[in-house]
C-alpha cells in the first residue's frame, strides 16, 4: 500500500517536472526567432556602430587606426552637430505644442455625431499612412518657389511669397519642415485620441450634464484627464519619432539650407555616405542613441510612470465602482 503511494505521487512528480518543461520549451519556441531577429537588427548594429566610432575608417579594409574617443569628441565640437541637436529638440518640442491641442481638439470634433465622419476620419489620418518620401516629394514640389502650388495661390491673393523659396531660406526652412511634419504625422494624434475618447464612460458625462456643467467643463474636468494616459503615450512617441527624423528632411531640404534643417540622423548620413567618415558617423549614431534613450527613461521615470503609481491606480478603480 505505501510503495503503491509513493509510486502514484513520484507519477505526479515526474508530470509537473515534465509540465513545467513543456512550458519552458514553448516559451523558448516562440521567443527564440523574436530574440534572433532583435539581435540581428537591433544589438549587431549598435555594437558595430559602437566599433566603428573608435576607430578612422572610410568604409575600405580592416579597422587598424584606432582613435579612442577622438570621433567623439569632433562631433561634439562640430557646431553643424550642436545645430543639428537643437534641431531636433526644436522639433520635438514643435510637435508637442501644436499637434497636440490640435489633434485634441480635431479629436473632439470628430468625436461627435454629424454628417460625413467617417470620410473626415479618413481624410484626417489619409497623411500619416502615407510614405515619407511620396509625402515629401509631393510638399518638395507644392512649395517650389515661382511655379509652386503654395505661392501661386499666395500671389493669387495679392500675397508675396519668400523670394528663397520656403526651403531655401534657412530662416523658414526649419518652421516650414515643421508644418509639414504637423500635416503627415496628425493623423496617429488624432486616431489615438478618438480611441481614448471611446473609453470614457457615457456617464460621467451624463453626470455632468444633469449638474449643469458646460461643454467646456465637462471637456476640462473629465475628458481631458481621462485622456491623460493615451496624450502621455503618443507624446512619448512623437518624442522619439522626432528625435530619429531622417526621411523627410532628407527629402524636403538634404539638411540645407546652409545646414539650418539638419538633424542629427542627416547628419551621420552625411558624414557616412558622402564624407566617408564612418568612424565620425558611428559616434554621431551612439550619441543619438544615447540622448534618445536618457529622453526616454527620463521621461518614462517623470511623466509615464504616473499612470502605473498605485494611488493613481487606485483612483481609477474607485471611479469605475462608482460608475458601477
Amino acid at each position: 500500500m505505501t510503495s503503491t503511494a509513493q509510486g502514484g505521487r513520484d507519477k505526479v512528480s515526474r508530470g509537473k517536472v515534465s509540465s513545467a518543461w513543456r512550458k519552458r520549451l514553448e516559451i523558448a519556441f516562440f521567443v527564440t526567432p523574436a530574440l534572433a531577429l532583435f539581435a540581428l537588427f537591433v544589438i549587431w548594429p549598435i555594437i558595430t556602430a559602437v566599433q566603428l566610432s573608435v576607430f578612422r575608417w572610410k568604409g575600405f579594409g580592416p579597422l587598424t587606426d584606432f582613435v579612442g574617443l577622438r570621433n567623439y569628441l569632433t562631433v561634439l565640437n562640430d557646431d553643424v552637430f550642436v545645430d543639428a541637436v537643437i534641431h531636433n529638440l526644436i522639433i520635438v518640442g514643435g510637435s508637442i505644442v501644436v499637434q497636440l491641442p490640435l489633434g485634441l481638439a480635431i479629436a473632439l470634433l470628430l468625436n461627435r455625431k454629424m454628417w460625413g465622419q467617417g470620410l473626415l476620419r479618413t481624410i484626417i489620418f489619409v497623411p500619416y499612412v502615407l510614405a515619407e518620401v511620396i509625402a515629401g516629394v509631393v510638399w518638395f514640389q507644392l512649395l517650389q518657389p515661382q511655379y509652386g502650388v503654395i505661392d501661386n495661390l499666395l500671389g493669387s491673393v495679392g500675397l508675396e511669397a519668400p523670394e528663397q523659396g520656403w526651403l531655401g531660406d534657412p530662416e523658414l526652412a526649419l518652421w516650414t519642415v515643421l508644418v509639414v511634419l504637423t500635416w503627415k504625422y496628425l493623423g496617429l494624434a488624432v486616431i489615438l485620441f478618438l480611441a481614448g475618447l471611446q473609453s470614457v464612460p457615457e456617464e460621467l458625462y451624463e453626470a455632468a450634464q444633469l449638474d449643469g456643467a458646460t461643454w467646456w467643463q465637462v471637456q476640462r474636468t473629465i475628458t481631458v484627464p481621462l485622456l491623460g494616459p493615451t496624450m502621455r503615450t503618443w507624446a512619448f512617441l512623437s518624442m522619439i519619432g522626432s528625435l530619429q527624423l531622417f526621411d523627410m528632411v532628407w527629402i524636403l531640404t538634404g539638411g540645407g539650407p546652409a545646414n539650418s534643417t539638419t538633424t542629427m540622423a542627416t547628419y551621420l548620413i552625411n558624414q557616412g555616405t558622402q564624407s566617408q567618415n564612418f568612424g565620425i558617423a558611428g559616434a554621431a549614431s551612439v550619441i543619438l542613441f544615447v540622448i534618445a534613450l536618457v529622453m526616454a527613461v527620463l521621461y518614462q521615470q517623470l511623466v509615464l510612470s504616473r499612470d502605473t503609481r498605485p494611488d493613481v491606480v487606485t483612483r481609477k478603480k474607485k471611479t469605475r465602482e462608482v460608475i458601477r
